[in-house]
């Protein structure tokens, strides 16, 4: 009896492509999960209102959708050149355990307010209730 089936090379080939497939969504997602590999800082959220910001004045267009944004202290803000830039963050530590395991990119849309600021980054209420499960500041790693 002979069988007629596949080469062997292309269920090589087939294996090889599902282990790459594979291999990529799981970094992607490790990535996620795990960490953001940046800069290590502080976070705390801040309350509206929220206009007028030293990036877009009145203009409530410079909201990202999904109100994930942030106000940057002194350090971040390069003389108003981080209007706009993004950053991915991530909770790493606090009181009480507040992180949740997760990351999130926030838009910067203004310059902390307060002199001088009390965290790297001051993050919209919505976006800082995706990161922590207590209002309190903590600390985070943050990448452009």
């Amino acid at each position: 009896m002979i069988k007629v089936g596949k080469p062997k090379g292309q269920q090589v080939m087939r294996t090889s492509a599902m282990s790459a497939t594979f291999l990529v969504m799981y970094c992607v997602l490790l990535f996620d999960v795990v960490g953001v590999l940046g800069d290590v800082g502080t976070a705390a959220s801040y309350d509206p209102p929220y206009l007028p910001t030293r990036c877009g004045g009145y203009s409530e267009d410079q909201f990202p959708p999904g109100e994930l944004f942030a106000a940057v202290s002194d350090g971040l803000w390069d003389n108003g050149a981080s209007c706009g830039r993004k950053y991915r963050v991530r909770c790493i530590s606090g009181p009480k355990r507040p992180c949740k395991v997760r990351s999130i990119v926030v838009q910067v849309v203004d310059l902390c307010s307060h002199d001088p600021c009390p965290a790297t980054l001051q993050l919209s209420n919505k976006a800082f209730t995706a990161i922590s499960k207590i209002d309190a500041k903590v600390n985070v790693e943050y990448a452009q």
